[in-house]
């Protein structure tokens, strides 16, 4: 384990970050079985680069807050597609343009989504 949390935690963790700060279509991916990189990606957007960049803030700080380690933050400024390390979690953040773009689901089809709904706070 690289991190003092699990990877369930981690996961939890980031989702709720992302959506505490209101990023759009957010996304989980079991990658298990269809990547070495990591076990989960969680993909989100946001309409704006400052929201990008609070999402990104925002994922840190809880992390970091629950005892959990942020390897490499990676685009943070340019805030187009930002990548958050976090061992056997990646997140990546989107301008929603971007993310059009990069349609990383499409790329990453095998792998299975998540249910996450309980994760998410109604609006």
């Amino acid at each position: 384990m690289t991190t003092a949390l699990d990877v369930k935690t981690v996961l939890e963790t980031a989702i709720q970050a992302i959506d505490g700060k209101k990023a759009n279509n957010i996304v989980a991916l079991d990658m298990q079985q269809v990547s070495l990189m990591a076990d989960y990606f969680v993909i989100a957007d946001a309409a704006s680069n400052r929201q990008v960049q609070a999402i990104v803030t925002e994922v840190k700080d809880k992390i970091q807050a629950a005892g959990g380690e942020v390897k490499l933050i990676e685009g943070f400024q340019a805030a187009d597609w930002v990548l958050i390390d976090l061992g056997d979690v990646i997140v990546h953040v989107f301008s929603t343009e971007q993310r059009d773009f990069y349609n990383l689901e499409r790329l990453w089809h095998d792998a299975p989504y998540l249910d996450i709904t309980e994760l998410l706070v109604a609006d």
